[in-house]
């Protein structure tokens, strides 16, 4: 009679148990996305871009390689403008919370009344819930001037950081100008050095 009193206590716990750990492994996993910091922001592989196609294909490129950092930078500015605001705080943690135990935790599909709840409906509403809840506060201010700032940084950093299609244009660039000699003089016409070097080169 004393064993069946404790099955109901271990099980409870193994299942919490494994929960908290289900829980790092997908934290670690999230943070796993995270870029370097360092390579981030390089000195030398900030500049201006030379064109608004060029700045709109950065900003796309490094969107989705540093979105992980960018979010870590929103979310740090956010929670620094909610320092003076302690109810906001309390209300920012517990939103991050939900969004962790509902949305980026969450194995199995939610299920509300026998019906499932599809991912997307679930960010939706966590969204709405998130900007409402946080609006109903006395932060509205800083949270705006803290999202705008935000989003400033990323489009500026998105913006100034140089890509590997930035070495790509200038690789075509060589190649179209290149392929414009030929066509222009034919097979006499003047090659840059490199090639005329290579070709020396492979004739000896």
């Amino acid at each position: 009679m004393t064993t069946y009193g404790t099955i109901p206590s271990e099980a409870p716990t193994s299942s919490n148990l494994q929960y908290v750990s289900l829980a790092k492994e997908r934290i670690k996993g999230g943070l796993a996305t995270r870029r370097p910091w360092k390579e981030m922001i390089q000195p030398h592989a900030l500049n201006l871009p030379t064109t608004f196609n060029q700045c709109f294909q950065r900003l796309t490129i490094n969107v989705a390689l540093f979105r992980m950092n960018y979010a870590i930078v929103v979310l740090f500015i956010l929670f620094l403008s909610l320092l003076w605001h302690p109810i906001s705080l309390i209300v920012f943690i517990i939103m991050m919370f939900a969004w962790l135990f509902l949305y980026f935790l969450r194995d199995d599909p939610l299920m509300v009344s026998g019906t499932m709840i599809d991912d997307q409906t679930v960010m939706a509403a966590l969204s709405v819930v998130t900007v409402i809840a946080l609006f109903l506060t006395n932060a509205k201010t800083n949270i705006i001037v803290a999202l705008a700032i935000g989003v400033v940084a990323v489009v500026v950093h998105g913006a100034l950081r140089q890509t590997d299609d930035d070495d790509d244009d200038d690789d075509n660039q060589f190649f179209v100008d290149e392929e414009g000699l030929k066509s222009a003089g034919g097979d006499n016409a003047k090659m840059p050095l490199k090639n005329a070097a290579s070709s020396s080169y492979s004739l000896s």
